[in-house]
């Protein structure tokens, strides 16, 4: 690398933490359903927008996974269909909804915590929970929102090649403001993926362009505005609309993946699960449906919940569709 030429710019940015400290206070609970909050489940389908590689660790003969190549970098399959698990669904939603709103960090590895303000370090006690905790869980806490893994109906298995991606350098000037984390750091939804071509990249099973997965998402217990701002997060904001960064290879423009909402199922009388054999439940599609949703994303941001200055930094990184290129050279 020539080290007298400009440095591309980087493929990230970083939202800024609130100024002021996370407020924790006591989980809702599980002893009950409330009948001011919101119980149901969000019926998703996710479009790979560009090629998306979520790693099992594990490298396996080509020939066992319908490769040509030696060996490949695999991704999770049953009965030969791609999986998109559903704990890393859930975390990539919560790292959203913890940025735009006044949370801790869920995970810090010992590399960052010396960087990490002490107010974001993750919550340790069941009591005392910070927003996105409250929503997505915590130490002993099992939280509001649970996800399913998200299947591909086809069966046709890809091919791509990933290249060796650098490490983060956490000392650097990007990575840091007066010793301390610049924020919480995203990747953009870029207009394409770069591609190393075989002799460059490493052979990697992936998800392509246009690839559907279909998944749920129970909930109860919302808050209208924690709903809504769940359905921000799943880009569904008409006027700030974003898409999801997945898996690996974010720097070269991998990982964007679109959801759409088919149905949302609202129960209409949670007593009837303990009066019934039958659940009476709603379910909104079209709309109706679309009517629900803007209705939630309004009382977000019409509540102190949402962090207005966090939500403006993350909806022009992961804007949709993005209008950055991928850098070229080093990652």
């Amino acid at each position: 690398m020539n080290r007298n030429q400009p440095s591309s710019p980087k493929p990230y940015d970083f939202v800024s933490f609130p100024q002021t400290k996370p407020i924790l206070v006591a989980p809702i609970g599980h002893d009950r359903y409330h009948g001011d909050r919101f119980h149901g489940a969000l019926y998703l389908t996710l479009t790979v927008q560009t090629a998306l590689h979520i790693s099992t660790g594990i490298t396996a003969l080509g020939s066992d996974v319908g490769s040509r190549l030696p060996l490949i970098k695999t991704m999770t399959t049953t009965d030969n269909q791609l999986v998109l698990q559903g704990s890393s669904l859930k975390g990539c939603l919560r790292s959203v909804y913890e940025a735009i709103t006044n949370s801790t960090l869920a995970v810090i590895t010992s590399r960052y915590k010396n960087t990490i303000p002490p107010e974001r370090l993750p919550c340790r006690d069941k009591g005392k929970l910070c927003p996105a905790s409250r929503v997505f869980g915590a130490m002993d806490w099992q939280g509001l929102v649970e996800f399913q893994d998200a299947k591909y109906k086809g069966r046709d298995l890809s091919t791509g090649f990933m290249p060796s991606l650098y490490s983060p350098h956490p000392d650097s000037s990007n990575y840091k403001q007066r010793g301390q984390a610049a924020g919480r750091k995203f990747y953009y939804n870029m207009t394409r993926v770069i591609n190393q071509g075989e002799n460059r990249g490493i052979p990697v099973q992936q998800a392509n362009q246009q690839y559907t997965f279909e998944t749920v998402i129970h909930y109860k217990n919302l808050l209208p505005e924690e709903l809504g701002i769940v359905l921000l997060i799943l880009g569904q904001d008409q006027k700030s609309p974003i898409a999801l960064k997945v898996g690996g290879g974010k720097p070269i423009g991998m990982g964007t993946m679109t959801t759409t909402i088919r149905a949302i199922e609202q129960s209409q009388d949670i007593t009837d699960r303990y009066r019934n054999y039958k659940i009476d439940q709603a379910k909104l599609t079209d709309t109706a449906m679309q009517k629900f949703i803007q209705i939630q994303i309004s009382a977000a941001h019409r509540s102190k919940l949402l962090e207005k200055e966090q939500w403006q930094q993350l909806s022009r990184i992961l804007k949709y569709p993005g209008d950055h290129e991928p850098p070229e050279g080093m990652y």
